[in-house]
């Protein structure tokens, strides 16, 4: 398939030419994480990685889905008014969902239509291919059958659509930085109130580099519903002192002052990690809109120092990828970049430096893990929308 337009596999598969060609981005959080389900701001980025879709319209009620990534399960078919979840539909769930929740909202698809996917994010990765192919579904939908639909509100019932059709607890960020994301922007957010700013990302010099662990976030879950429960536990005893509604609106100099009320130690390191990676994402966002990457650089080193020692969730392989790169000339900063306990971490390069980078990186992280890395070199790029480009496998 490899060097194959995505044009022609359409035609191969469907007998039919494409009308239109939609993409939605991965994202990457660069700093603010576990802050959003305390209330906090998160700083994500839409990156250049994402998925494809090619879709027609049809004259009856059939929906026809393939996968290029899932060839294997062939064209998965059902009608527009079955849009229940079903197991054997394996992926095509995650577009079924937002079909369910557009509909149920009350717009109208009268149509079926036949619909060619294909994502270059790599898989387990924790760069959220999920909820980019459900914005790019949303914004196609909207797109081919005028549906006039606030930004805003597709990305809500993105999150709707994995909270209640998938069945994935997720908060809000993925599909905002989807929905939202600018080209050479990150997107300061609060969890809170959806109120946004963006900020401009000038690297000139410098390049983003995704790490891929290559180790599936097998723990993630578990211990992100953990990490949830001893926040709000940390919560309700500073609530003893502070009128507060969430960990997000306490300072650093309050926390020193009322932490004594958190008995545990453990619960005190989680809140800690909390509320100082909650300032820390604000500082980030005010030295990149000064222009001052390598305060920037430090708030990263910084944030995964917090999410090791304080909040615990980033595990031998993402440390020895982060610990690697500090190790190398050039860097700016690095740091795991999602839930943890696997999937990716992140890092801000010289340029002239990223070859050798992962060249070096790549060599302590085989000999002390057993197996390779990925790299992948980033760019920031624009939220989900419709391209006119031909796209190439």
């Amino acid at each position: 398939m490899k060097g194959k337009v995505l044009s022609a596999i359409f035609t191969e598969i469907f007998k039919s030419t494409h009308e239109k060609t939609f993409f939605s981005p991965g994202r990457i959080n660069l700093i603010g994480e576990h802050t959003d389900y305390n209330g906090g701001y998160v700083f994500p980025c839409s990156i250049t990685y994402g998925t494809y879709c090619l879709v027609k319209k049809r004259n009856d009620s059939l929906v026809r889905m393939y996968s290029v990534n899932f060839s294997e399960k062939g064209i998965i078919e059902f009608f527009i008014n079955q849009l229940d979840f079903r197991k054997e539909h394996d992926w095509a769930n995650y577009p079924k969902g937002m079909l369910h929740f557009i509909q149920r909202e009350g717009h109208p698809i009268l149509n079926g239509f036949d619909i060619l996917f294909c994502g270059n994010i790599p898989n387990g990765a924790g760069l959220s291919s999920s909820a980019s192919i459900e914005l790019l579904t949303g914004v196609m939908l909207d797109d081919i059958f005028q549906l006039q639909i606030p930004r805003l509100d597709l990305i809500k019932l993105a999150q709707k659509s994995e909270n209640d059709f998938i069945g994935v607890n997720c908060g809000i960020m993925d599909q905002f930085a989807i929905g939202m994301g600018k080209k050479d922007t990150g997107i300061l957010l609060d969890c809170k109130t959806l109120q946004y700013e963006y900020a401009p990302i000038k690297l000139a010099h410098h390049q983003i580099i995704i790490m891929n662990t290559n180790k599936r976030r097998e723990l993630a879950d578990s211990k992100y519903n953990e990490r949830r429960v001893e926040c709000e536990e940390a919560l309700l005893q500073l609530q003893q002192a502070l009128n507060i509604q969430s960990l997000g609106e306490i300072t650093e100099e309050q926390f020193e002052e009322f932490q004594y009320l958190i008995k545990n130690k453990i619960i005190r390191k989680r809140a800690r990690h909390a509320i100082y990676e909650n300032r820390r994402t604000l500082k980030a966002f005010m030295a990149l809109k000064r222009g001052n990457l390598r305060e920037f650089g430090h708030l990263l080193n910084a944030s995964h120092v917090s999410l090791r020692d304080d909040y615990e969730v980033t595990g031998k392989e993402l440390d020895t990828l982060v610990e690697a790169a500090w190790a190398q000339s050039g860097v700016l900063g690095a740091r795991m970049t999602g839930a943890g306990f696997g999937g990716c971490a992140i890092a801000i390069v010289e340029k002239e430096k990223v070859k050798d980078f992962i060249s070096e990186v790549g060599r302590v992280y085989e000999g002390e893990i057993g197996y390779s890395a990925d790299f992948y070199v980033a760019n920031i790029g624009d939220g989900a929308k419709e391209i006119r480009d031909e796209v190439e496998l």
